[in-house]
């Protein structure tokens, strides 16, 4: 079984942060949502709250092949400045058996580090000016090397799917898309 972790900080975009938790859970991968601030509850950017599995301080990174930054703004910029976390996403991004994803907004925090440099990505229309280095495509969902960026809100689905294709494999993602048809 694949682990992700997926990080929510206060102003987290909703859409993305649960979409992505709820189709990885239903491709069989372990999530542990896990709250960047004090205390588990964190506050999303149209004020729906969640209650975080655990603390940025708990996280059990070991065990993670995946980590998972949500967009939503001030959220992807507080997640950018934990210093904790970009360590992290740095370590993993260098790491060929490790996956790193942001989708909107979050994509800013991996240009701000580098991690795009030379590789294609994509986030929410406004922010290609700070993916550095980066081939900005526009796509909905980009997949270069072992980073996944998604564009927004409306590919939130696209973008959890391919997280579950990434660490479950395709016919998994297929099985979880079947799902949602109804």
């Amino acid at each position: 079984m694949s682990h992700a972790l997926v990080f929510i900080a206060d102003g987290f975009e909703e859409i993305e942060a649960l979409t992505s938790v709820d189709l990885l859970r239903r491709g069989g991968v372990d999530v542990k949502t896990v709250s960047v601030g004090g205390g588990n509850l964190r506050k999303g950017a149209h004020g729906v709250q969640i209650l975080c599995d655990t603390l940025l301080s708990s996280a059990d990174w070991d065990q993670a092949d995946m980590l998972v930054l949500p967009g939503g703004w001030p959220g992807a910029e507080n997640l950018g400045q934990d210093t904790v976390l970009t360590g992290k996403l740095k370590e993993f991004a260098a790491d060929p058996k490790k996956w790193v994803a942001a989708i909107c907004a979050a994509p800013y925090v991996l240009g701000g580090l580098g991690l795009l440099r030379g590789k294609r990505a994509t986030c929410y229309p406004g922010f290609e000016k700070y993916l550095e280095g980066a081939d900005v495509t526009g796509g909905r969902v980009e997949r270069d090397g072992h980073i996944i960026t998604g564009r927004g809100p409306g590919t939130a689905s696209d973008f959890a799917l391919e997280l579950v294709e990434v660490l479950e494999g395709k016919e998994k993602a297929e099985d979880v898309r079947d799902g949602l048809a109804g």
